[in-house]
């Protein structure tokens, strides 16, 4: 990955508190008698002096301390919640104007594992988008896993991502062979631009022979589609090139 950031603004993170508490209560009511032991010691350690370096090195702990399991009801693990509320405690105890380059300072100290809680807790962290820059790099991953952290299941993107970002977030998630359909915002983005780049990419892998991207449909606003796109997707249908799922998304003659 790169992490040859740009720097950042200093201003203070507007944290999403009400988000943040009931992550905090959910994590507790999962946690065993151990675990919410060492948990509170964590706590304990980090109001006595919440540094980047203590916070990195609980981090570390968690998966010592902590069972990994998946909670119930969410795309979250419970090391990865762990995680990401000990960063948030970490970046509420900075002052206002050192809290974005500690939340910095520690993605870029992370493994795959911490960097992926980071990404995925980035809407509780950053409601304003002030770190929008680390998300864009943090983007540039070729890691599967990292990459959905930042792109699936999070309005993050949608809320802060320039039309241009958004797109190119967008055509990597179909390329990775992500599911698309957890690209949270992608309906409010549709628009003409998008329309001809999820064609252009339709051409590129038919014309390769590779399979068409299962999630391409949802990338497109088809009553936005040209008379002339329109007529090539019939052509594509007739010639029995286009997967079948197309059809739910736009009439189609049967081949």
């Amino acid at each position: 990955m790169n992490t040859d950031l740009k720097p950042q603004p200093s201003a203070a993170l507007d944290m999403r508190q009400d988000c943040l508490d009931a992550q905090r209560q959910r994590l507790t009511q999962q946690l065993d008698d151990n675990e919410r032991r060492w948990w509170c010691q964590a706590l304990e350690q980090l109001a006595q002096g919440a540094d980047a370096s203590m916070a990195a090195l609980l981090s570390s702990q968690c998966k010592r301390h902590l069972k990994e399991r998946a909670l119930p009801g969410s795309h979250w693990s419970l090391v990865q919640l762990a995680r990401a509320l000990l960063l948030a405690q970490v970046l509420e105890q900075q002052p206002a104007t050192e809290q974005l380059s500690v939340l910095r300072q520690l993605f870029l100290w992370g493994d795959d594992q911490e960097k992926m809680a980071t990404l995925k807790a980035l809407d509780w962290l950053d409601s304003q988008g002030l770190g929008v820059e680390l998300a864009l790099q943090a983007g540039r991953t070729s890691n599967s896993q990292v990459f959905a952290a930042l792109a699936l299941d999070t309005p993050y993107p949608a809320r802060h991502y320039s039309e241009r970002a958004f797109h190119q977030l967008l055509l990597k998630t179909l390329g990775m062979g992500l599911d698309v359909r957890r690209l949270q915002g992608l309906a409010q983005r549709h628009s003409v631009s998008l329309n001809q780049l999820a064609l252009d990419l339709l051409d590129e892998q038919l014309a390769a022979g590779r399979p068409v991207s299962p999630g391409l449909p949802l990338a497109i606003a088809f009553e936005l589609l040209s008379p002339a796109q329109r007529q090539r997707l019939l052509g594509l249908s007739q010639q029995q090139r286009l997967p079948d799922e197309w059809r739910t998304h736009l009439p189609l003659p049967a081949s």
